[in-house]
């Protein structure tokens, strides 16, 4: 069974940062891509950043230049690290790994990890 564990969310003004990780419970490249979502409150669920085991990056455009997602095989761990934050920034942080399973992929989720950002 996956596990994905979330550290690193909390209470930060706007213009700081955040470092989120995510520890699995076994090596990140059994799946085939890993990466962070958020959920605002009332809002569904987005894509914010991800890593393909390639090494391939991608990040909803409102992160840009502000969010950098890294991996440490070593660790099996993916990190976000969240620079000028902004008020939006704020919700529910999940880590999701992505496993295929022949033709299909299979998602796991963290628990998810609270981001607030006061103006």
């Amino acid at each position: 069974q996956v596990q994905l564990v979330e550290s690193g969310g909390g209470l930060v003004q706007a213009g700081g940062s955040l470092r989120l990780s995510c520890l699995a419970s076994g090596s990140i490249f059994s799946f085939k891509a890993m990466g962070w979502y958020r959920q605002a409150p009332g809002k569904q669920r987005e894509l914010v950043a991800a890593i393909t085991t390639g090494g391939s990056i991608n990040y909803v455009s409102s992160v840009k230049g502000r969010f950098t997602i890294s991996r440490d095989v070593a660790k099996n761990t993916v990190y976000l690290q969240m620079n000028s934050l902004k008020p939006d920034d704020t919700g529910i942080y999940y880590c999701n790994a992505a496993k295929s399973r022949g033709a299909m992929t299979q998602d796991y989720w963290g628990q998810g990890t609270q981001v607030t950002v006061s103006s």
